[in-house]
């Protein structure tokens, strides 16, 4: 098993899904491992209904980092920022489906910090709708 999840990392490490850059994005986020020099970029858009429309990724790294990163672009299409910013570790783990060790565990969660740092900047500067 743990062969099929080598080669389902390794295709999302070669061919990573929702990589590039939006031209308009709702929200982006940007953050660097600063222990290896893994360095990730995401772009949202929210659509009027409050749901990611749309989602790219960009940047620098090893398999794992970029790999959970495709990965974790194609599990929030269609959710709202709040579901987006709940989002924990266990996504991750799941998505890659092989152990990580403490080492590479700070790799493979890169993508989630700064999808959350995307999404929750971008609740917090929203208009107030009562005011």
């Amino acid at each position: 098993m743990d062969d099929f999840y080598r080669d389902y990392i390794l295709e999302h490490y070669r061919n990573p899904h929702n990589f590039g850059k939006l031209d308009a994005p709702t929200a982006t986020a940007e953050q660097t491992n600063p222990l290896c020099g893994d360095r990730i970029r995401m772009d949202l858009l929210v659509g009027d209904d409050g749901l990611v429309a749309d989602v790219r990724f960009s940047g620098k790294g090893c398999a794992i980092s970029q790999a959970s990163a495709s990965m974790l672009t194609d599990e929030i299409r269609g959710k709202t920022l709040e579901e987006v910013a709940r989002l924990g570790k266990d996504v991750i783990l799941e998505n890659v489906g092989i152990g990580i060790s403490p080492t590479r565990m700070k790799c493979a969660m890169l993508g989630l910090r700064v999808l959350k740092s995307a999404a929750i900047g971008s609740i917090a500067s929203w208009p107030d709708e009562d005011a």
